[in-house]
């Protein structure tokens, strides 16, 4: 599912205004009745009902407009809150302002703190009429917002979210919730918490950046007319991952009945030292659970033992010069060794002793498979971001925030607040023309973004998952998907999916308190369930 930002929204709706002759003032029309269709059936019938609708500037206020009328039309009484003077709104929900006043529909203007706080007084009328209130409609600001909310739109969305003043607990936003940026899924400032949201033509990434918005409520999106063609040929660069993305990325990985464990790969795995060797054990664990054919763990001689009593389906290749923990001396037997293998992951439970570093930055630099860089690893490469050099092959980076902020010398709640900025600032860092690069920022709403400029927003994952070894197993999952064929952005994605619907498995089972072994244990059983949907 395609996500666009304000900016390509803004194109879509050009393109159909002007390249298919649709006029603007009918898809004003479809976003409305669509709306109200959308109220009815969730709500049910609106007859003998009535709605408070907030119009602010703008074609959202012209939505809210609209609304309004078809709710007219279906033996509602609508009562409009103008947060600006009715005579300021311009073309389309000008247009819809004058079928409004024909209709002789009530409304009051609202255009100070002060004017806010009668509102409850003015509805306190009409509900003595006997007619219940259907729901609130917050018409106030569309997509386009991208400031602090302030002065009597900041108390109007307050007395929304207040809920005891029309006699209804049912909040409508219209397009997005008033006050929500609609890139980053930030509040700016104040902003409606609205239990349901229709938006318009497609989901915007602010709906989905941290893993599905609090503010939004039951998301429902609505046909405007806007040709699919429009949104297929647009080059929108955010995209929701859901089951049937992870269909079409994964056809390579039903089995055949004569296939054998060469023909799905061999993972390697640098990671672990003394005290941290659970890293090293789950990101094996996640490797083979996602069907990796072979998994080697390489290990410092003084922990060789732990993996191999640990990890009876994975091999251990026990590096001399290292003890407990990963030297540059071993750089050599490491190279040997990748020979013929698919992908490499280093970092989880690496540490950060000087060697170490140094043995980081020459895979980095000297590795041509794909390596997915996790943890320390990611921590080696921020203490040395002055001397990194093109890589020799494909890269995947999986940060959390804290990680990343290193990275971009952000700090963490900066990137918390403007996700995809910073995760494509910080794949723009290690771009290179030759390999790709993929940056995985974790969290609610895990993101995915190439070197070539696209973002994906994963869907799949929950609060459970907020434990000790996660991101661990992570590493291993996508390492064994590129193991068997998927590409570096692909397995990323899939990686990142499937991962997170095998946490949801064991949340609808249990709740929190699962572990990153459990979940490593639930993934091929929630693989075989999304290959067969």
């Amino acid at each position: 599912m395609k996500l666009p930002d304000c900016r390509e929204m803004q194109a879509l709706d050009s393109a159909a205004i002007n390249d298919f002759h649709i006029p603007g003032i009918v898809l004003m029309e479809n976003a409305g009745l669509g709306t109200v269709r959308m109220i009815e059936n969730h709500c049910g019938s609106c007859e003998g009902t009535f709605a408070i609708i907030f119009i602010g500037p703008g074609n959202n206020g012209g939505d809210g407009l609209v609304i309004g009328r078809h709710l007219h039309q279906r033996g509602c009484l609508p009562i409009f809150f103008f947060l600006v003077p009715p005579e300021t709104l311009k073309g389309n929900a000008a247009v819809n302002l004058r079928i409004v006043q024909k209709l002789n529909l009530p409304f009051h203007l609202i255009n100070r703190c002060s004017l806010v706080e009668k509102v409850p007084a003015l509805i306190e009328r009409s509900r003595k009429t006997n007619r219940p209130c259907c729901a609130v409609i917050d018409a106030i600001f569309g997509i386009g917002l991208k400031r602090e909310v302030e002065s009597h739109f900041a108390a109007a969305i307050r007395l929304i979210n207040r809920r005891d003043f029309s006699g209804t607990s049912t909040v409508v936003a219209v397009d997005t919730p008033s006050g929500l940026d609609s890139n980053t899924g930030k509040p700016l400032g104040t902003c409606v918490k609205a239990d349901f949201t229709a938006t318009y033509c497609c989901a915007k990434p602010g709906h989905f950046v941290h893993g599905g918005s609090p503010w939004t409520g039951q998301l429902e999106v609505i046909d405007i007319g806007i040709p699919p063609e429009t949104v297929r040929h647009a080059d929108i660069r955010t995209e929701l991952l859901t089951g049937k993305t992870f269909k079409q990325i994964s056809s390579n990985l039903p089995r055949k009945k004569t296939c054998h464990k060469g023909d799905h790969g061999h993972l390697l795995i640098l990671a672990g030292s003394a005290g941290k060797t659970g890293a090293a054990i789950l990101a094996a664990r996640g490797g083979l659970r996602s069907g990796a054919g072979l998994v080697s763990v390489f290990a410092p001689s003084n922990l060789t033992s732990i993996y191999e009593i640990s990890l009876i389906e994975a091999m251990t290749i026990s590096l001399p010069q290292s003890r407990d923990f990963f030297l540059l001396d071993d750089l050599e037997s490491i190279m040997e060794n990748m020979a013929g293998k698919e992908a490499l992951i280093v970092g989880p439970g690496l540490g950060t002793d000087k060697s170490t570093i140094e043995l980081v930055l020459h895979l980095y630099h000297q590795a041509t498979c794909p390596l997915i860089l996790d943890a320390d690893a990611i921590n080696c490469l921020a203490l040395s971001i002055d001397h990194l050099g093109p890589p020799a092959g494909p890269r995947i980076l999986t940060p959390h925030p804290g990680e990343l902020s290193r990275l971009i010398n952000r700090s963490t709640e900066n990137v918390q607040n403007n996700r995809i900025e910073s995760a494509v600032e910080a794949c723009n860092l290690f771009k290179n023309p030759d390999h790709d690069i993929i940056m995985v920022l974790k969290g609610a709403g895990t993101l995915i973004t190439t070197s070539g400029g696209y973002t994906f927003i994963n869907r799949s994952g929950n609060p459970g998952m907020a434990a000790a070894g996660m991101g661990d197993v992570l590493s291993g999952v996508i390492g064994a998907l590129i193991c068997q064929g998927m590409s570096v952005c692909s397995g990323s994605n899939a990686g990142v999916f499937l991962h997170g619907c095998a946490g949801d498995a064991l949340y609808r089972q249990s709740g929190h308190g699962y572990t990153a072994t459990e979940l490593a244990d639930r993934i091929p059983l929630a693989l075989k369930e999304l290959l067969h949907r």
